[in-house]
């Protein structure tokens, strides 16, 4: 039987990715990648480029009979009705909407029409926290798309007067990919073919997963900051919005897409893609009790669970998985480039720093790492800065420095952790993954921090992977993902040190 290939790309935060693999095994056929430019703004043809190089790095795609995409979270991509990106996405790591994420929760907890309920918090803050998880599943806070509109509808209301269409990275690309993009004034610039799977779309907190519909509303609400309400409810209506399939639905294309500049004859199955958070966990087959700690650019926990978990604070995202299940996710804006920071400051390499952590003890004898470097999602401290505690004279040496900082980001993670276990999750398998996970010293510390056994998959790419497992389960028809092998490469032991969480959580306050 001859070999059926799939593709997965990852559209992520620093490179896209693009995956070949044997529909059937999910082994690994060809495999290209490509950077993406620096900072928390980016123009999205930028993305375009990157999967055109990494796509003729892997040998090309006129062999592959399906292709899914995952991609980073939140990126807001507004278009005009000829399809042109209007101004730059601003990306997930963007934390200037933090104000208008603020306001947000103000408004609705404040708001005129909806006086407070019995049950409800009197604090307006705790109310209008409580209305958003209600509504759309996570609160506002900088990362998520609808606070990046708000951004716009505020500081660049001609741009904001301009959208026609409103898409996430994971969304625009699978467009291009299907082959459409800018046409000239008159044309058809079909974004009605933009699509995206419910996983994304939840991210944008103008979806409701739950319930499996936009909420126009609340975008009109915040484009009203440009045009007036009437305005702007006129305008919502009129603003396309991706149409959100289901994990098995394929999307429409044209005749002869294109992949990598070059037109496939009959065309290639088109997944509907998704985040790379759900990705990733499809990429690792996770199932209900498994968690997720992803150490990339962002830090994050993420768990499978059969029904929409609801977090009236606001610190657990509510999002959707890519397989009709939910995806309970906490994260963290500082991930794996906290141990950077201290390599940087220490002049070490990633060995060195493991042996000088390596020299210190849990707890690095007090000396402990705040790690809210550019800002915190989890907890929500959009303006906080790292801070070191509990320094002396005595202990303030490079090994007690090096261990504070690899405690630090396994704390932060703990924290994440934590939150959900506190939503009702029954934990019983935690994954590590990500380039962090990388680390000998990260690797030593994560049981007894995280206070129980890990498991390491070997490394991989698994939101690639995840992609790919989508086409090739789009491309069989049968109800549930080919079961493709997972190997563990370690489970890491440790006693547990319950005092270094305790010691961190007094300064984190």
């Amino acid at each position: 039987m001859a070999q059926v290939l799939v593709a997965g790309v990852d559209t992520s935060t620093q490179s896209t990715k693009v995956r070949v693999t044997d529909a059937a095994t999910g082994m690994l056929v060809r495999f290209g990648q490509a950077k993406h430019p620096g900072g928390t703004s980016v123009d999205p043809n930028a993305w375009w480029n990157a999967f055109l190089e990494a796509s003729a790095q892997a040998g090309g795609l006129d062999d592959v009979s399906a292709l899914s995409v995952g991609g980073q979270q939140h990126g807001m991509v507004i278009l005009d009705e000829q399809g042109n990106v209007i101004r730059d996405a601003m990306l997930w790591n963007d934390v200037s909407s933090a104000p208008q994420a603020a306001a947000l929760i103000e408004r609705l907890g404040t708001s005129p029409a909806a006086p407070a309920e019995d049950g409800e918090p009197e604090d307006a803050i705790a109310r209008g926290k409580q209305r958003w998880v209600k509504a759309t599943g996570s609160s506002p806070v900088a990362s998520y798309t609808l606070t990046k509109v708000a951004w716009v509808a505020e500081n660049e209301p001609e741009n904001a007067k301009r959208i026609a269409a409103i898409c996430l990275p994971h969304d625009w690309l699978s467009w291009r990919i299907a082959g459409y993009g800018p046409v000239a004034p008159g044309e058809d610039a079909h974004l009605d073919a933009l699509f995206t799977d419910r996983s994304d779309a939840s991210g944008t907190i103008y979806y409701d997963a739950a319930r499996g519909q936009y909420r126009r509303d609340l975008l009109a609400t915040v484009l009203a900051a440009a045009e007036g309400e009437d305005a702007a409810k006129a305008h919502t209506d009129a603003i396309t919005l991706p149409t959100v399939l289901g994990p098995r639905e394929t999307a429409a294309v044209k005749a002869s897409p294109v992949f990598a500049g070059k037109e496939i004859e009959g065309g290639c199955i088109l997944g509907p893609g998704g985040g790379d958070n759900a990705m990733a966990a499809l990429g690792l087959g996770m199932a209900v009790g498994d968690v997720s700690i992803s150490l990339g650019t962002s830090g994050v926990a993420a768990a499978i669970a059969k029904n929409p978990v609801y977090d009236l604070t606001g610190a657990v995202s509510g999002f959707a998985d890519c397989t009709g299940h939910y995806l309970p996710l906490a994260c963290t804006i500082n991930g794996s480039r906290i141990a950077d920071a201290c390599r940087a400051a220490l002049g070490v390499d990633y060995d060195e720093l493991a042996a000088l952590a390596a020299q210190s003890a849990p707890g690095a004898e007090g000396v402990t790492l705040i790690p809210y470097f550019d800002g915190e999602r989890t907890p929500n401290r959009p303006d906080a800065t790292a801070t070191l505690h509990g320094m002396t004279l005595a202990n303030t040496t490079k090994a007690n420095l090096a261990r504070a900082f690899v405690e630090g980001l396994l704390c932060s993670q703990r924290d994440c952790l934590e939150l959900i276990r506190s939503l009702g999750a029954d934990i019983t398998r935690i994954l590590l993954i990500g380039g962090g996970a990388r680390s000998a010293a990260v690797r030593a510390y994560a049981p007894g921090i995280l206070g129980m056994d890990v498991e390491l998959p070997a490394t991989d790419e698994y939101v690639a992977i995840g992609a790919a497992r989508q086409a090739a389960w789009v491309l069989s028809g049968e109800p549930e993902p080919p079961a493709w092998p997972l190997t563990i490469e370690e489970t890491l032991t440790g006693e547990p040190t319950p005092e270094v969480y305790a010691q961190y959580a007094r300064y984190r306050g």
